[in-house]
């Protein structure tokens, strides 16, 4: 299996959400309902964008089809696709913890 995973980096939103989502086998409409509910509404992914991430993803080997009844196909996260979504949230961590530092130490310096 390729490890390096740079190069399927940085996730976009949708991307990412689609990735999350798949920690367990979903068809495409209860995936679009579950990033909606994961994101707390913020990200909604419409059909195009999410049979355009699958098509993607599938061709990355981040994702895979486990199964295919009446055209409606399931897929999981792979473990590849489980490094590279680990990585990015490594990567939004360190974004976080960043971002956050400078909004204290900007509190702080209005507090003084």
């Amino acid at each position: 299996m390729d490890t390096d995973v740079s190069k399927y980096l940085p996730l976009s939103e949708a991307t990412y959400y689609v990735m999350a989502a798949l920690d367990e086998p979903l068809h495409g409409y209860a995936l679009m309902q579950k990033v909606e509910a994961m994101s707390e509404g913020q990200v909604v992914i419409g059909p195009g964008t999410l049979y355009g991430a699958f098509a993607a993803l599938e061709k990355q080997a981040l994702i895979e089809k486990v199964s295919e009844q009446d055209r409606r196909k399931t897929y999981q996260l792979t473990d590849k696709g489980r490094l590279v979504l680990a990585e990015q949230v490594r990567r939004l961590m360190t974004m976080a913890r960043n971002g956050q530092f400078v909004l204290n130490q900007q509190n702080e310096e209005k507090a003084a």
